[in-house]
């Protein structure tokens, strides 16, 4: 289960990259890193609305990432008498949290105004205002007006954002360090080994500043009118910065004609009374007479798990019908290890046959999870479920959108939008097999965006097809660890910020070996390649990593296009206490293209080859490869050898790199690329 399976994984990335970092002799940083962000010049208003996908214009991504229906527009495209932060990619800082590393701070008065592209009714604000001063949030107003007048006002809250400490984190801003015998990246030192002690500024690496709030406007305005956020003299919050803003135009509520109604058998569509019995009832008599279960508009409170097997749930569309639950504390822990339970439907657990032919959609699944407790199943969507599906679902303020425990086989996810949570926005963990997830929208993970790891038992011929993931303030935006024939395709990834990077693979935390086919195909990473914090070495915006074995299956990355790099567009690398028994023998790279990278197209750190076709690369920092091997450096040339396959232009791959030259830097300069721009 996710909650005996999570903190394994965060302690074996702990203890790895403590490793690897002693052994890369980092340089010592007391405290955290400010979170005070650069300030620059508000630009002058745009003459029209600015839409942008992942922050870029979407001729750049076209045919990449989920079909979504909203506009997305970026506040510092729009107009405003606040101030834009950043750029900047630094971890606990506020831009580097943002879409496109950049965001409009506003002021008590002040506002920001998006012109709509298209006509819209509803709409999302993502959004941060500061923390209470001992933890736990505080709220804060903001007026919308639209078309030139008030219309609404939201109640912001930031008590599902700011995280503190190390993993698994703290509401609590002023808490001493949760490991003091843990290896710290900031002192280079086990603070509790070392005398005197370091000092640590609190608050301690504050993470996960950004929520979300939807908002249906109650009529349609049409393209070309204003929508202003402001914030109102005498607000609480002494700032509210947005990041974005998207809109769309929300179709009625659906109706489930033959469907049975959960009202009819008591549930409460206002949220005051538990809807649980009633849904329960509903699914029980949806069984017996071969009928859907129909959830109308409404908010229905739920705060523990319903059990969903050979059943379909269908909704009004997840802007009209809402499970809203509560975080309850248990009054002993569950055999699982839950302390606490939530709203969440559930598959039966695979140890008793699991749950098959589940079918849910059109509806929002809204929890309270503010704080991380691995052993507890607070996820919205768990279990297992084979030969189901999830579509047009809503999650948000979980801990996992979707963690599935397997054995279970054949499960579609498609169509989904899955924000703030508190970890994973999706996991396959253990022997999910012939699945497919396609077109979801994920934003604001505390993890991996989307996981699939191979503990125990492998995963095997899944795809992860044209989704969109943007901001992991964790981890990676979409994560391989282990198993059999696995296709990563036309995923859009925007982003990541630290320990973890926009695309991975890797034989870590335990997972069964990768075998069969690994392909990489037609994905584009966004602002990825971050400076990992323990090792203070520069990721690839792409990343396989050999810690607890060799990645040996069939390897090919066709099609990629990595932009505006922050450190490397690839990167290769085994662990230094295993750099002689692991190693990547053989990846193919074909039809990629670089657009920017701060340091190198590849850095090489392990042993095998690679093979390039056809790989384009343009404003890269420095030498086009950086190639340290397994770091032996003998005379003969790098434990990596490279083979140029033609075709690979932009002077980067250079023949007095070939086959093995050794040109290992471990920290070159950062050379800041410009903006990606069409090829």
């Amino acid at each position: 289960m996710s909650g005996k399976t999570l903190p394994a994984r965060a302690r074996g990335a702990a203890i790895a990259t403590a490793a690897a970092g002693a052994l890369l002799c980092l340089t010592q940083v007391i405290g955290s890193t400010a979170t005070a962000a650069p300030v620059r010049p508000t630009p002058a208003p745009p003459t029209g609305p600015v839409v942008t996908r992942a922050g870029l214009d979407p001729a750049l991504v076209a045919g990449r990432g989920a079909a979504v229906a909203f506009d997305e527009q970026e506040a510092e495209n729009a107009r405003t008498d606040g101030t834009v932060i950043g750029p900047d990619r630094t971890a606990h800082t506020l831009p580097s949290e943002a879409s496109g590393r950049k965001a409009v701070k506003l002021l008590p008065g002040q506002y920001v105004e998006f012109t709509l592209p298209r006509a819209a009714n509803a709409l999302t604000v993502r959004y941060s205002i500061p923390d209470a001063a001992t933890g736990g949030g505080i709220t804060a107003p903001l007026t919308v007006s639209a078309a030139g007048r008030p219309l609404r006002t939201m109640t912001l809250t930031s008590a599902y954002s700011w995280l503190y400490n190390q993993y698994p984190f703290t509401n609590d801003p002023q808490a001493d360090l949760l490991h003091p015998d843990w290896w710290l990246a900031e002192c280079a030192c086990v603070p509790s080994a070392t005398t005197p002690a370091p000092t640590i500024t609190k608050p301690f690496r504050p993470t996960h500043f950004y929520d979300e709030q939807r908002l249906l406007l109650g009529q349609t305005f049409r393209a070309g009118q204003t929508v202003r956020l402001t914030v109102p003299t005498g607000s609480p919050a002494a700032w509210t910065v947005i990041d974005l803003l998207d809109t769309e135009l929300v179709a009625g509520p659906h109706v489930e004609r033959g469907g049975i109604d959960v009202r009819l058998l008591g549930a409460d569509p206002t949220g005051r009374r538990d809807a649980a019995p009633a849904i329960e009832r509903a699914i029980a008599l949806a069984r017996r007479t071969d009928r859907a279960v129909y959830l109308p508009p409404g908010t229905f409170r739920v705060d523990r798990h319903i059990i969903v097997d050979d059943v379909t749930i269908i909704g009004a569309g997840n802007w009209h019908t809402v499970l809203k639950g509560r975080q309850v504390t248990l009054p002993t822990p569950a055999p699982d290890g839950s302390i606490h339970t939530g709203v969440g439907l559930y598959g039966k657990p695979a140890a008793e046959g699991g749950s098959r032919d589940v079918h849910l959609s059109g509806f929002a699944i809204e929890g309270d999870v503010r704080e991380r407790v691995d052993t507890d199943q607070v996820n919205a969507i768990g279990g297992a479920m084979s030969h189901s599906t999830i579509q047009g679902l809503y999650l948000h303020r979980t801990k996992v959108g979707l963690w599935f425990d397997g054995p279970m086989t054949n499960i579609r996810i498609t169509g989904n939008t899955i924000t703030d949570q508190i970890a994973d926005a999706l996991n396959f963990h253990t022997g999910v097999t012939d699945s497919l997830v396609r077109d979801n929208f994920i934003r604001n993970t505390g993890d991996d965006g989307i996981a699939l790891w191979s503990e125990k038992t492998a995963d095997a011929r899944n795809t992860i097809d044209r989704n969109t993931v943007q901001s992991p303030t964790l981890a990676n935006g979409i994560a391989v660890y282990g198993g059999e024939d696995t296709t990563i395709s036309r995923n859009l990834v925007a982003d990541p910020v630290r320990e973890g990077s926009a695309l991975h693979a890797g034989a870590r935390f335990g997972a069964e070996p990768f075998t069969g086919k690994l392909h990489f195909t037609d994905n584009t990473a966004v602002r990825a390649g971050t400076l990992d914090p323990n090792w203070k070495i520069g990721l690839g915006a792409l990343w396989m990593y050999a810690l607890d074995g060799s990645i040996a299956a069939d390897v090919r990355v066709t099609g990629d296009h990595y932009l505006d790099s922050t450190h490397n567009a690839i990167m290769l690398v085994s662990e230094y206490g295993v750099k002689d028994r692991y190693e990547i023998p053989a990846v193919h790279f074909k039809d990629v293209r670089v657009d920017g990278a701060g340091n190198s197209v590849l850095s090489a750190r392990t042993k095998g080859s690679a093979t390039f076709e056809n790989v384009d690369a343009r404003n890269v920092g420095a030498v086009g490869v950086n190639n340290c091997g397994s770091f032996n450096f003998p005379a003969t040339g790098s434990e990596f050898t490279l083979e140029d396959r033609g075709g690979n232009d932009g002077g980067w791959l250079a023949p007095w790199l070939l086959p093995n030259t050794i040109t290992c830097d471990d920290r070159p300069p950062v050379v800041t690329p410009p903006a990606p721009a069409p090829w």
